[in-house]
């Protein structure tokens, strides 16, 4: 396997962390603002849920950068064409996103009610049109995604915004995400605040664990049924072109292929299974901290899971199968991947200890009595 093949792999599995670290960190303060109007029943309560992730909630979303950035620098065609695909969606997610920092900031500068009510809804809106977008990509990919090039390159969309975003399978995937994000934002709620709050956040953290399980299972079978993209030419090798060099064809089933040929792969769906239930456990024996670990376990489980499957399929095309993008013909230059990868490994340990030391810095209880007297809390 030469080096190129070798750094094409590694910027994969470095995609798909971060992924999994977006899921994680970005879908918990998104559980907060989606159970805001849920958990807290008067403003104290809301501004002691808001202070919560008040420190955190802005260097969680380095990870939106992140996992943008790699697109871009490992896979710019990849990069080009989804962000053309879903520019509608991207659209949304950009306004739901711009629209979180401004109602931090404006909620408690009026103290009137219909004014900090309509902050509360704009923080469940930016807290659930994320991650419910955030799903449905992946439901998008794995139904593949209607887009073909022309002889000159030029990329052309085959499908309709109300196609690709609203059918019901990925609706289900945005649903599941959005199940998780809430069940990591009532564990965050959980780790940080007091009865009330507490009580009410273990028990939609519960929930969301169980809604989460069980849509990732009828997902799981749902798959089975798809038109799934099956490579029978294309080697790592081959180059970062997707007009040429490959042939594809889409079976029914297909995504199962991989589990049939690699049988471990079958791990990847079972710790999901085994993280949401455990998760939901935790939670039901007040062990706030333990649960959250075991959201990181339902992250790669999930989004393990479509990898293993889709491999090495990134985004394939319903219109040209041929022309799907795969890691193979979507990377960056062997000298592009190699300068990232160096980046790579310095700033993202540095990343996960600020973050890390953040989280242990600000950590303990948040109190409403103690947010309710302090005029610089939200």
């Amino acid at each position: 396997m030469d080096i190129y093949t070798v750094l094409k792999l590694i910027w994969a599995g470095l995609l798909c962390i971060l992924l999994i670290g977006l899921g994680l960190m970005v879908g918990m303060d998104m559980g907060v603002g989606t159970l805001l109007r849920f958990v807290g029943r008067n403003d104290a309560e809301r501004r002691t849920a808001l202070n919560i992730i008040g420190p955190h909630w802005d260097g969680n979303q380095v990870w939106f950068i992140l996992g943008g950035g790699a697109i871009f620098a490992a896979f710019p065609t990849l990069y080009a064409t989804s962000f053309s695909v879903f520019y509608v969606v991207m659209i949304l997610l950009l306004f739901s996103m711009i629209l979180r920092p401004v109602a931090f900031e404006y909620r408690s500068k009026v103290d009137a009610r219909l004014w900090r009510a309509s902050w509360d809804w704009a923080f469940l809106v930016s807290g659930f049109l994320p991650m419910f977008v955030y799903g449905a990509a992946f439901g998008n990919i794995l139904q593949g995604v209607g887009y073909h090039f022309a002889w000159s390159g030029q990329y052309f969309q085959d499908s309709s915004f109300f196609s690709y975003l609203l059918n019901p399978f990925a609706i289900l995937c945005g649903l599941m995400a959005v199940s998780l994000s809430v069940f990591q934002g009532g564990v965050m709620l959980m780790m940080r605040s007091e009865n009330p709050i507490y009580a009410r956040a273990r028990r939609y953290a519960q929930t969301g664990a169980l809604i989460a399980v069980a849509l990732f299972v009828v997902g799981g079978v749902w798959v089975r049924s798809l038109r799934g993209f099956v490579l029978l030419e294309g080697q790592p090798g081959m180059p970062s072109n997707p007009m040429r060099g490959q042939h594809v064809s889409m079976e029914a089933g297909a995504w199962l292929h991989n589990y049939a040929a690699h049988p471990v792969l079958w791990l990847l769906p079972v710790l999901g299974i085994f993280s949401m239930l455990a998760g939901a456990a935790c939670v039901r024996a007040n062990r706030p901290y333990l649960a959250w670990w075991t959201g990181l376990g339902s992250w790669i489980g999930t989004i393990g899971t479509v990898a293993g499957a889709m491999f090495p399929f990134f985004m394939p095309s319903t219109t040209n199968p041929d022309q799907s993008l795969t890691i193979w013909n979507s990377s960056a230059s062997q000298y592009g991947l190699t300068c990232m990868l160096v980046v790579a490994l310095i700033f993202v340990p540095l990343i996960l200890s600020y973050t890390a030391w953040c989280y242990y810095i600000m950590g303990g209880k948040v109190r409403t009595e103690t947010i309710v007297n302090d005029t610089h809390s939200y």
